[in-house]
């Protein structure tokens, strides 16, 4: 098997790019929101903030908030069969 070369966010120029009217600051209550467990939630990036991003493969996906793990989420997705769990910080999150 091939060994990949590169980090997790190669491949990502158009799919993690802001469009030219949302470029700036970001409001500070983007990155505070709070999630109940039980609430489902839709994966967009912020491309400003990397900590707390996930794989590129899961970006649109829609999940559901497992619990709080220090000032990230623990969630749950399908990918295609399988349910994974992810753990995302909340700027990179959507109440659905």
């Amino acid at each position: 098997m091939a060994k990949r070369i590169g980090t997790a966010r190669r491949k990502t120029r158009h799919l993690f790019a802001k469009p030219r009217k949302m470029k700036g600051k970001m409001p500070l209550r983007k990155f505070f929101q709070t999630f109940a467990p039980g609430d489902r939630v839709t994966l967009i990036a912020e491309p400003s903030v990397q900590k707390g991003m996930y794989f590129r493969r899961f970006h649109n996906s829609v999940g559901t908030i497992t619990r709080r793990r220090g000032f990230c989420y623990e969630l749950t997705i399908k990918d295609v069969t399988k349910p994974k769990t992810l753990i995302v910080h909340p700027v990179h999150l959507r109440k659905l």
